[in-house]
């Protein structure tokens, strides 16, 4: 790559767990099912204007999806959000979705992802095999994720490294950003006013 050009950066979103870490990291009294939500074109954004030279191609948004005849409500609420996504995601925004599973005392125990952390793991693993990208940066704090993070950096152990994490920053705790051993990983520790400029408070279960 010459001096001059622009490094690939591509984003890889564990969104639940996205979700979830901002809630419990930026914690609110009159929490709403829409605080933790964000944007990810606009954090996909954020994240890659803190990469040096670097180009956003991608934000891969990994998550479940709520069945249509179980819980229509929650699939129709899905299904505006992730339209709204890929709209406005100036063609960088791709959701990859895999069937939530009930359990059989449903509603009372939630339905639960099944294969997102695969999904995302085989992706991050095979993008960087094809050359698809030049910084893929993971946000998750999923431990099952370090074993993609790893194979990664195998992959190229003579090249720039080409994996980066984020995380949230919540005020006065210890950040819980992926590492792996042995290797320098860059973090990016997102605090909460970066959290506030992705925020992405709509109520997708009212009908537009």
């Amino acid at each position: 790559m010459s001096p001059s050009a622009s490094r690939r950066v591509v984003v890889f979103l564990d969104y639940q767990n996205v979700y979830h870490c901002a809630r419990e990291s930026f914690p609110s009294r009159a929490a709403r099912a829409s605080q933790g939500q964000v944007d990810p074109l606009a954090l996909g954004l954020l994240i890659a204007g803190r990469v040096s030279q670097a180009e956003l191609v991608g934000v891969r948004v990994y998550r479940g999806r709520p069945s249509q005849r179980r819980d229509p409500r929650s699939y129709a609420a899905y299904q505006r959000q992730t339209a709204l996504w890929v709209g406005r995601g100036q063609g960088l925004v791709t959701v990859i979705a895999r069937d939530l599973r009930y359990p059989p005392v449903w509603p009372r125990r939630p339905a639960q992802e099944k294969g997102i952390d695969v999904a995302l793991a085989v992706d991050l693993v095979l993008m960087a095999a094809r050359d698809d990208y030049d910084v893929g940066v993971l946000f998750s704090t999923d431990t099952d994720l370090v074993p993609a993070l790893e194979a990664v950096l195998a992959l190229r152990p003579e090249a720039t490294p080409v994996c980066e994490v984020a995380a949230w920053r919540a005020p006065g705790a210890r950040p819980r950003c992926l590492t792996v051993r042995g290797e320098h990983i860059r973090r990016h520790l997102l605090a909460e006013g970066d959290y506030r400029a992705v925020e992405d408070l709509t109520d997708y279960t009212r009908g537009q």
